[in-house]
């Protein structure tokens, strides 16, 4: 596997329907829903997702990144000085976890199914 690389950018948003509607729009993205509060692109490379549910979204965007062993990462984000802020969940199309760096910043690491 290649070097894993951000594959995914997380937006928190206030209404999924209007911002999808806004990148639909303004860009003629292609969005496909996930339930209420969720929805993103699909298009394989790097994906948009916008979150809705203020129990899930995070402050500021979130860069996700693609890694091939899910737990392996979680050891080497901790050994490397970060810190978990959430632990491995799953969600449809995977699983991730979310992690801050040694200088606040919120990022995640995913396995796709």
């Amino acid at each position: 596997m290649a070097a894993p690389r951000p594959d995914f950018l997380e937006l928190p948003v206030a209404d999924v329907q209007a911002a999808q509607a806004f990148y639909v729009d303004a860009f003629g993205w292609q969005m496909t829903g996930f339930g209420p509060t969720y929805a993103c692109t699909l298009t394989g490379d790097v994906d948009v997702g916008l979150q809705a549910d203020p129990a899930e979204r995070t402050r500021a965007p979130l860069i996700v990144i693609q890694v091939e062993d899910l737990e392996e990462t979680l050891a080497a984000v901790e050994a490397a000085g970060g810190t978990i802020s959430k632990p491995i969940f799953s969600f449809p199309g995977g699983r991730r976890f979310h992690f801050r760096d040694p200088d606040g910043n919120e990022l995640a690491a995913h396995k796709p199914d």
